[in-house]
């Protein structure tokens, strides 16, 4: 089982090469809320999103052999561009499994950064089928976009940054797709800020994680159908489960119309452009009322990777 240690081994692989985060306030976030909120921006992480911490860990562990091979991964966008970033700086040979309909400017930077991108239907194909069959074909070594040690513990590194800057919070709210962010989280709060309440957020359409924590077992869903694209998952894995049952204290959903207000929110008062899985945070904290009144609390932002046009639409309510 990985642990507190693969988070700060990880944190030392990424040094001099990820982005040490900022932490962001907003005096009007803050009264919005009801609380002293702390962002972690990680719209401004290497490729846009928090992926490629644990990408960039992953890749490195590595042995000589499979690097020379290379490896596969799938993903909607964040981690398909974060592979392909930590291979291209690694000299790897990296195959990425995308879905037709990802947003268009993830696959322009996927295959910038020198990802062969093979396309998919979400709706009706299986991308973990399709990655698994690629890596046995051509000895490709597969990384998953959450359900890993290593990529898990590349993504506790924001947490464990976000703690060491501002000290311990009450609590903190971190978007959920498969679990490798809120796991990896769960790694660095119960270490650094142990009586911090820690949230996974997810959408509303998607709510398998909230159910697979209330059924005690992983609960699969058809691809739910939700603007939030990052977090268009149908289930956590084997590795994020065990840890998001043992360390999360809750799991809360956001609406698409609770994302795009939250979006609005990001754009007005902290001047920044964030994705909508990256509003899942924000989202929940501003509907959580008395819970969190007056209290210091932290809001992982996963990423700002969003088309532009798409962006405009949302925010117009089109």
């Amino acid at each position: 089982m990985v642990g507190f240690g693969d988070v700060v081994a990880a944190s030392r692989r990424l040094e001099g090469v990820g982005h040490r985060t900022p932490v962001l306030r907003s005096r009007l976030v803050d009264e919005v809320v009801g609380a002293e909120v702390f962002f972690k921006a990680e719209n401004f992480q290497r490729m846009g999103a928090f992926k490629f911490r644990g990408a960039f860990n992953a890749v490195s562990e590595l042995s000589e052999e499979q690097r020379r091979r290379g490896v596969v991964t799938y993903s909607s966008g964040n981690h398909a561009q974060a592979i392909a970033l930590a291979c291209q700086l690694l000299e790897v040979p990296a195959t990425i499994v995308m879905p037709h309909d990802a947003p268009a400017a993830k696959v322009a930077a996927t295959s910038g950064y020198g990802g062969n991108i093979v396309r998919y239907d979400r709706y009706a194909e299986d991308r973990e089928e399709i990655g698994e069959a690629l890596a046995a074909e051509q000895g490709l070594t597969l990384i998953p976009p959450y359900d890993h040690p290593d990529v898990i513990a590349g993504q506790g590194t924001a947490a464990k940054e976000l703690f060491e800057d501002v000290g311990e919070l009450d609590a903190l709210f971190v978007p959920l797709g498969g679990g490798g962010l809120l796991s990896g989280t769960a790694l660095a709060t119960r270490a650094l800020s142990p009586g911090c309440l820690l949230l996974g957020v997810e959408p509303e359409a998607g709510d398998d994680g909230l159910r697979s924590l209330r059924s005690g077992e992983i609960v699969h869903i058809d691809t739910p159908r939700t603007i939030a694209d990052g977090a268009q998952t149908q289930h956590l894995g084997v590795h994020t489960f065990e840890i998001i049952r043992q360390a999360v204290d809750g799991i809360r959903t956001a609406s698409d119309d609770q994302l795009v207000e939250a979006m609005r929110l990001f754009a007005t008062y902290l001047k920044i452009v964030v994705e909508p899985t990256g509003c899942l945070g924000l989202a929940a904290a501003r509907n959580a009322g008395g819970e969190i009144e007056g209290k210091r609390v932290g809001v992982i932002i996963s990423g700002g990777n969003v088309d532009l046009v798409r962006y405009a639409n949302l925010l117009a309510g089109q």
